[in-house]
């Protein structure tokens, strides 16, 4: 895919947010589309959620395309954090009006969302190489600074557990994404050049074996993030994708994620993330 300055080079700031916006729903998709994922929904199955399928997912993420765009152009004009947060609220009663009220992509909205107003801050201004780094710079201390959603599982689990969740990802530049995420994705499509799907596993995987789920902590407690960080790093000692036998593996390590009700959710945001990154920068970065 040709790089988002190549693809903006010469046009309107306007334009320059479709492409952003586009980007960013397609990562949705991809991530979506990926099989199998411990106990996330594909178009396969609906992995541990009882209340979505992967037709209300395309629907939702369809439906924040707009808002993507949006942020972009906010970026864009250099708005601060109180704006990309009202943009960010609309996004979020948009997707719940689509769905039935139900939290398809809440996280997305937050931590893609800020990529995207990074992306199109860079389109119009250059920057820092990483987009991860324009969000630290740009807005770290007002992430950490703004309100905190007190009923959402994000709070409650980091008041229980003390975990830092997606605001200390998004305020430290989505190291997360960097270094994890982008060097999974790599390492896959190293071992597998004509199937990216089988890398995106890989990135789920490594995501799963590292990082401190909220998700995983809301439906499992301690207990449930120790299981899955265990499943997914003998998953990843075993070869990973890399192993002949990696496919049955890994449907096995999804059955028992669905049989503890245990979604990742926390990662899935984070791989769509990764992708979106991979889609509007250069290789090298």
């Amino acid at each position: 895919m040709n790089t988002l300055r190549q693809q903006s080079r010469h046009r309107a700031p306007g334009v320059a947010a479709e492409i952003i916006g586009a980007c960013a729903v397609r990562a949705l998709h991809l991530e979506l589309d990926t099989y199998p994922k411990p106990g996330l929904v594909s178009p396969v199955d609906a992995g541990a959620h009882a209340d979505m399928d992967a037709a209300l997912l395309r629907r939702s993420a369809d439906v924040l395309g707009p808002f993507f765009v949006e942020l972009a152009v906010a970026g864009a004009a250099g708005a601060e954090m109180d704006r990309l947060r009202v943009i960010g609220l609309d996004a979020e009663r948009a997707m719940l009006h689509a769905t039935g009220g139900i939290n398809t992509h809440r996280g997305a909205i937050f931590g893609l969302g800020l990529l995207t107003a990074a992306a199109g801050f860079r389109s119009r201004y250059g920057g820092p190489a990483r987009l991860g780094r324009i969000v630290a710079d740009r807005w770290g201390d007002a992430i950490l600074d703004g309100p905190v959603l007190l009923r959402s599982h994000g709070a409650e689990v980091g008041r229980r557990y003390g975990a830092g969740g997606a605001r200390m990802e998004a305020a430290a530049g989505f190291p997360s994404v960097y270094r994890i995420a982008l060097p999974a994705l790599a390492d896959g499509e190293r071992l597998h050049a004509a199937d990216p799907e089988i890398a995106r596993i890989q990135a789920c995987f490594a995501l799963i074996a590292t990082v401190e789920d909220t998700n995983l902590l809301h439906r499992g407690g301690r207990d449930g993030l120790v299981f899955a960080r265990r499943e997914a790093e003998a998953f990843l000692a075993a070869g990973g994708v890399g192993d002949a036998g990696w496919r049955s593996r890994a449907i096995a390590t999804h059955a028992a994620f669905v049989a503890r009700n245990l979604s990742p959710g926390g990662a899935a945001d984070l791989l769509a993330m990764a992708l979106f990154v991979r889609a509007v920068d250069p290789p090298s970065r």
